[in-house]
């Protein structure tokens, strides 16, 4: 088994942990596992059975995408990290 990190605003759906066990020898798999135990996560992580754009899984420090995606085989010495993406705030015009 294998630790995904939840970030702060998704805990609320997992019962609050901040890591969850999953199984599964790809990432798509890991994922596929936590969304079977946290089903509310689901709208969150994925859209028409793919992850949402603004969402990044971390294998270690390398963003999944740049490596196989889902297909990424998981490398069980290193942590999972879903990392939302955060964009946002005010343009402020200097005087």
């Amino acid at each position: 088994m294998t630790s995904i990190k939840i970030p702060t605003p998704l805990r609320g759906y997992t019962g609050g942990n901040i890591k969850v066990e999953v199984s599964g020898d790809t990432i798509g798999a890991a994922l596929d596992d936590l969304v079977a135990q946290y089903p509310e996560l689901e709208p969150h992580l994925f859209n028409e059975g793919k992850l949402r754009n603004f969402i990044n899984i971390y294998m270690g420090d390398e963003d999944v995408r740049g490596l196989d995606g889902l297909d990424t085989t998981i490398d069980r010495s290193v942590s999972l990290r879903i990392i939302p993406s955060i964009a946002g705030g005010i343009h402020t015009r200097e005087a």
